[in-house]
């Protein structure tokens, strides 16, 4: 266009044509501002009502949270903190709008908002950041912290507000790197960065909208969920003869040890044993025959009671006649130990029982009790009980007495023959066990032999090498087989009768 000598006419066309680009760019520029004007009012509308649905929102949790403490009482404390931290937040973005705006006559005139000196002075000092600019994204890091750290790192929420309000570097179309601040707000128009800052609100709102929602939400999809659900057999009457149907039905219930009730009626009268949201019958079951229980549990909902009206049924059986005996370790006891037994008969309380015993000692009380057998081949368990009609009911067990299996001689915990340095077993107790029985025993070695190969067996007092012992093993060779025999040992006070032997192999 400027190549060569041009005449005047081509030069006038020349101007012309440059002042109509100037001015397509600035009526486009201006339709710009005006659409970001126009963007801007719309979000500041939908704040609005957002905020008017969040305060609804927030009132229903207070109000579940006062009515169910112990269901929505944290949450509603997690809400106040969110409420309070978004509160915060929005107000200073407010009154940063407010700043950046203040000399403006005319708030709806979006085409004079073209100026970008404002925020370029107020947030930036050269490269580096005003003290302003520097505050400004605090704001929104501490934001971003702290509702994560009200609602925990692994809430559904943690990635949401990292991408919402991330200040995180920037990659230009370009590929070249650009601080977030620098990127966002640096050399736009005032409109521009003023609906970039609403909008920034509107996600607060959001958020803050979203996290409500999540945690009322969640609680109403635990307490759906089937975890908190069982199944429940509800039968016609729970006591049947032999011969008949049983009749009745199976439901669904839900447990939930936060609904907690404000009143509970129980066969016309006040109860109040109530744990973790359910209610604990404890109460006489009465005379023989058939008993109701009903009554109504009451829960507030939404500032009115609400009425739960149950019913059920049980029956109350004869006296039995026979007592119940068993043996906790089969229906054998072991001599030298306190062999655990059980005793009960049904209909009638521990604590009402006679219980006493031939062939050792007895001792416990209110159905747990164990006997120390003594000499002979047979321990007797004889249980009485005087029961309410006045019959009294006798009856007996009979356990066999058996002495307490031979026990395995053991070095570092192992049986039979153990391969090991000389160093090793001249450190190591000798001791002894049972692995395969059924009780705990605290098993101590009295006294063992020691055979060392082509030397004279020496006899140790305790569990340890003697220095005569040490003085024998000291003359074994690698691979020379060791002989831990005749071992003494008592388990619980009680003498064993045998402890098998344990051979070391020497590995040096």
């Amino acid at each position: 266009m400027a190549a060569g000598k041009m005449s005047a006419r081509q030069k006038m066309i020349n101007l012309m044509y440059l002042v109509f680009i100037a001015m397509l760019a600035l009526n486009m520029s201006k339709e710009v501002l005006s659409a970001f004007g126009f963007m801007n009012e719309k979000l500041t509308e939908n704040n609005i009502s957002t905020t008017a649905k969040n305060n609804e929102a927030y009132a229903n949790l207070a109000t579940k949270a006062n009515e169910q403490t112990e269901k929505f009482g944290e949450l509603n404390k997690q809400a106040i903190q969110i409420k309070s931290l978004s509160d915060n937040f929005y107000t200073y973005l407010d009154e940063l709008k407010g700043k950046m705006t203040a000399d403006i006559d005319d708030k709806q005139d979006y085409e004079s908002m073209d100026k970008m000196e404002f925020l370029d002075e107020y947030f930036f000092k050269g490269d580096k950041y005003t003290a302003e600019g520097q505050e400004f994204l605090d704001k929104i890091n501490g934001y971003r912290t702290d509702v994560t750290n009200v609602l925990g790192t692994d809430s559904n929420f943690a990635s949401l507000l990292t991408k919402r309000f991330s200040t995180n570097e920037v990659t230009n179309r370009d590929g070249k790197t650009i601080k977030w601040l620098d990127y966002r707000y640096k050399g736009f128009p005032l409109i521009a960065s003023l609906t970039n800052l609403t909008q920034m609100q509107a996600d607060i709102k959001n958020t803050e909208a979203d996290i409500v929602a999540d945690l009322l939400g969640g609680k109403l999809e635990e307490a759906l969920s089937l975890d908190n659900y069982k199944g429940i057999v509800s039968l016609e009457k729970n006591a049947y003869f032999a011969g008949e149907k049983v009749t009745g039905k199976i439901v669904l219930g839900r447990y939930d040890a936060t609904m907690v009730p404000d009143n509970v009626i129980l066969n016309g009268r006040d109860y109040k044993n109530i744990q973790s949201g359910q209610v604990i019958i404890d109460m006489p079951a009465g005379n023989v025959g058939n008993h109701d229980i009903k009554g109504k549990i009451t829960f507030t909902q939404n500032g009115e009671a609400v009425d739960v009206p149950f019913e059920s049924s049980y029956s109350v059986i004869p006296e039995p006649s026979t007592a119940v005996v068993s043996a906790d370790k089969m229906n054998v006891v072991y001599r030298g130990l306190d062999n655990p037994i059980s005793v009960s008969l049904p209909g009638v309380s521990d604590n009402n029982l006679r219980v006493s015993a031939t062939g050792g000692k007895l001792t416990g009380s209110r159905g747990k009790y164990s006997i120390r057998p003594a000499a002979g081949n047979v321990a007797t368990i004889n249980v009485s009980a005087k029961l309410s009609s006045g019959k009294t009911v006798n009856s007996k067990a009979t356990f066999r007495i058996k002495d307490i299996p031979a026990a395995m001689g053991s070095v570092r915990g192992q049986y039979g023959t153990v391969r090991m340095p000389k160093s090793g077993l001249s450190n190591a107790p000798i001791a002894a066990g049972l692995p395969d029985f059924e009780f705990d025993l605290s098993i101590k070695v009295q006294s063992f032999k020691i055979k060392v190969p082509g030397q004279l067996t020496i006899l140790v007092n305790g569990s340890k090498l003697s220095a005569a012992a040490k003085k024998k093993l000291s003359k074994a060779k690698r691979g020379d087989i060791i002989n831990i025999y005749g071992i003494k040992a008592t388990a619980n006070g009680y003498n064993l009768k045998k402890v098998l032997p344990v051979n070391i192999e020497l590995t040096n």
